[in-house]
């Protein structure tokens, strides 16, 4: 009986880890998520996963989409305990081939192919950038991930980073007092420290100090979901958190040159997708002096569809098949 899979793809976040498969035909599917905190390693994921979903024959091979930076065909997870490597994947599993990628290196390579309700125009509603130029793909989620893609005759090829972890840049004097705060409770501050959950709560609580006020509410969830229905300070915690990730995306575009995109992805965007869209990321977007004209001609895009990491994971695999 012919084999009806092509492989295992997989996204694997700080907090959760999505799987699914792709068929023959390069279609993706059963996707199904699972909770991190409820499994000891990636491999015991991925056995509950290919035990209950892909029935006698097995996947012969794996492209999975980490939360990190790949060395030597290992990562160790930034915000998870987990360490995994190539190696002991394919020991485990007996796969033919397996290759992590980093997460949003997956989601640079999802953009080409995301279209219609899989994107939210931010901004003006610009022609899609050259077909030959770099894209960035870029979002907060439990950490900032940022990658790009260069575009060529010879295909795509996904550029890893380790973006998330530069240096935050004030835009403001509020910006300028959040960043003392900041490095008063971490030191060095990245951009990561604001762009994420854990940042965006970060936010509403120096905010609140500026102000004289209290940080009543516990978490990030609470503060997203106080904050888009009227409360004070946690609306400001996310008009700032927009403002900021506008700056930044406006960096990140003239650092790689991105005239052709610039994508929002990550967990959080969605969730603010009406801040996002509201005038205030595009207003920093664009504010970038003498360079000013050059990004107002970039379009901006947040990603909607609900596995472009998996998407992207799928199209590496092609790639692979291929070679």
């Amino acid at each position: 009986m012919r084999n009806p899979w092509m492989g295992l793809v997989g996204d694997i976040g700080g907090t959760n880890a999505r799987l699914a498969l792709v068929d023959v035909e390069g279609r993706i599917r059963a996707p199904r998520t699972f909770a991190n905190k409820d499994y000891a390693s990636l491999g015991d994921v991925i056995a509950d996963y290919v035990a209950t979903t892909a029935g006698k024959k097995r996947p012969p091979c794996a492209v999975l989409a980490v939360a990190g930076p790949v060395v030597d065909g290992e990562i160790e997870f930034t915000n998870l305990h987990w360490t995994v490597s190539e190696g002991d994947l394919l020991a485990q599993f007996e796969f033919e081939a397996v290759e992590l990628i980093n997460d949003f290196a997956a989601q640079a390579l999802a953009c080409p192919r995301l279209e219609g309700a899989d994107l939210r125009v931010l901004g003006p509603d610009l022609p899609k950038g050259a077909h030959d130029c770099p894209i960035v793909a870029l979002g907060p989620g439990t950490g900032f991930g940022v990658a790009a893609l260069a575009r060529g005759e010879r295909g795509d090829i996904p550029i890893a980073t380790e973006g998330g972890h530069a240096g935050f840049a004030p835009s403001d004097e509020v910006e300028v007092e959040i960043l003392k705060r900041m490095a008063a409770k971490y030191g060095r501050v990245s951009i990561e420290r604001l762009l994420s959950g854990q940042g965006l709560y970060d936010l509403y609580g120096v905010l609140a100090e500026m102000r004289g006020e209290t940080a009543s509410l516990p978490d990030e969830a609470a503060v997203t979901r106080d904050g888009l229905v009227g409360d004070p300070l946690a609306s400001a915690a996310i008009d700032r958190f927009c403002c900021i990730l506008g700056s930044a995306a406006g960096d990140l575009a003239l650092t790689f040159g991105a005239r052709g995109g610039v994508f929002v992805a990550g967990g959080i965007g969605p969730r603010i997708a009406e801040r996002l869209a509201g005038g205030a990321f595009r207003a920093r977007f664009e504010a970038k002096g003498r360079l000013s004209d050059y990004v107002k001609a970039i379009p901006t895009h947040l990603v909607v569809h609900p596995y472009p990491a998996i998407v992207g994971a799928a199209r590496r695999l092609e790639q692979l098949d291929r070679l």
